[in-house]
């Protein structure tokens, strides 16, 4: 979810930036609340879309070899218990608090428009309704309706009732809606905010470009250079708001852009396209393997081979077999060996490596080895969550994870092996909330230490 949030609020920025430098001072105005709406749009939906065509496998050549998984203790076994209510990480947290102050703020918003009208004096019109407010020098719209103060100037009230009806036929109201509900799913986003500050802007220059057309420009322009009272209400088309008076009279001085600049559209497609390109790459674990390590690999299946028909062999036996592996064939065969003789598939294995990662709390015990293990289950089953459809639709038996624990001591390169996605995503989702570790050493110097470990989900 995090990587999908990236990939949306990067696509936004790129799409805001094609629009300020290329079409924000073009006169293309419709085009540009499309543009606005469509690209805002498309970046909530371009991180799902794979293009076959376009689809490549990146190499990653972090891989593990066979012999490193199942390679630890017995399976924990997992079955389904009681929940609590609601349990949250604290990121989680922060983001539902942030989303309940939006959904607030937001209330309150529709709440002063709520009072507005009931103390206002309602007349109703065919095409609008409009409401005076008394004291007052407010001049904007909201839907179908027309908030006017009686203060507004007479001379001028006819041309705002035609802004404010551009509003109303176009649906301004709408556009400004949208991005106000997605303020509060996305209350952290600021591109979201920069949008509905650029489409409000719109609305004003469609708006003013309408009147103008049946009215003295100049005038209509001498009118925009007063500064009245504003409500502060993010989704309103407001008449009267001076931070955007200045702007209106500049654009409404402006000549024309000339048709032919509407190729500057055409900037979205390259742009599209790289998007397209980057969602549709598929990453997979790919390896360029050379004859040696071709030769590697066979001996390590027949070794695995040979432990998987031999269920007489004992935990210590198995590890000593890693041991031998481990041991013998890097320095036999040339370039297999990293730094401190530890294997390029993934590090030092867990079993062999010299000093283990220190798992919290573990800092002081005897058996850092145990003591690491001990608390890797206790991990597993405090955050153990059963998925909900996992057992409507009957799943469960044997995840096998493999993950490493870098040399910084972070948990990376998850990968599973299981009976079905819904189990293999929640072990995903339990291994990636271990805690930073100390990470192992080999030699006296730092090294990645790959892991495994089995999940059984077992259901009453």
């Amino acid at each position: 979810m995090i990587q999908y949030i990236l990939e949306c609020i990067s696509f936004q920025l790129v799409f805001l930036i094609v629009y300020d430098f290329f079409l924000k001072r073009e006169t293309f105005f419709q085009w540009n609340r499309w543009y606005l709406l469509g690209t805002h749009v498309l970046s909530l939906f371009l991180p799902w879309v794979k293009i076959e065509a376009f689809t490549t496998e990146v190499a990653n050549n972090y891989g593990y070899p066979e012999f490193l998984w199942n390679m630890q203790e017995a399976p924990v076994e997992l079955a389904k218990k009681s929940e609590p209510w609601i349990e949250l990480t604290w990121l989680e947290g922060v983001f539902l608090f942030g989303v309940l102050m939006a959904l607030f703020l937001f209330a309150y918003k529709m709440y002063q428009i709520y009072l507005l009208r009931k103390n206002g004096e309602i007349q109703y019109y065919e095409e609008f309704t409009q409401i005076i407010i008394s004291n007052s020098h407010l001049a904007f719209s909201f839907f179908k309706s027309i908030f006017l103060g009686d203060q507004v100037v007479k001379e001028g009230h006819d041309k705002i009732i035609q802004h404010e009806l551009v509003h109303i036929k176009q649906r301004h109201t709408i556009d400004l809606m949208i991005f106000e509900l997605l303020r509060i799913g996305c209350w952290f986003n600021p591109l979201v905010y920069i949008y509905q500050n650029r489409i409000s802007e719109l609305h004003e220059f469609i708006a003013d470009a309408q009147v103008a057309k049946t009215n003295k420009k100049e005038h209509y322009q001498l009118m925009l250079s007063q500064v009245f009272q504003t409500q502060h209400i993010s989704f309103i088309n407001q008449f009267f708001k001076s931070s955007l008076i200045k702007k209106r009279i500049v654009m409404l001085q402006k000549s024309k852009s000339k048709k032919i600049l509407r190729l500057k559209y055409l900037v979205l497609f390259p742009v599209l396209i790289t998007m397209l390109f980057y969602t549709s790459c598929n990453s997979a674990n790919t390896q360029k393997e050379t004859s040696n390590e071709s030769t590697l690999s066979d001996k390590i299946v027949e070794l695995r081979n040979e432990i998987e028909a031999k269920e007489s062999l004992t935990t210590e036996e198995k590890k000593e077999l890693v041991q031998l592996i481990y041991e013998v064939y890097p320095k036999d065969i040339k370039g297999i060996s990293g730094k401190n003789g530890e294997l390029k598939y993934g590090g030092v294995p867990f079993a062999v490596v010299d000093e283990v990662p220190v798992f919290p709390g573990c800092e002081d015990a005897t058996d850092k080895r145990a003591c690491f293990q001990q608390k890797m289950q206790e991990h597993i089953s405090k955050n153990f969550h059963y998925p909900e459809e996992a057992q409507k639709l009957g799943y469960q038996g044997r995840v096998n994870v493999l993950f490493t624990i870098n040399s910084s001591g972070e948990i990376e390169n998850i990968k599973k092996r299981g009976p079905h996605k819904l189990l293999e995503e929640e072990v995903h989702r339990i291994i990636s909330r271990l805690p930073q570790m100390q990470p192992g050493k080999q030699k006296g110097e730092v090294v990645d230490v790959p892991y495994s470990i089995p999940v059984s989900f077992v259901l009453d």
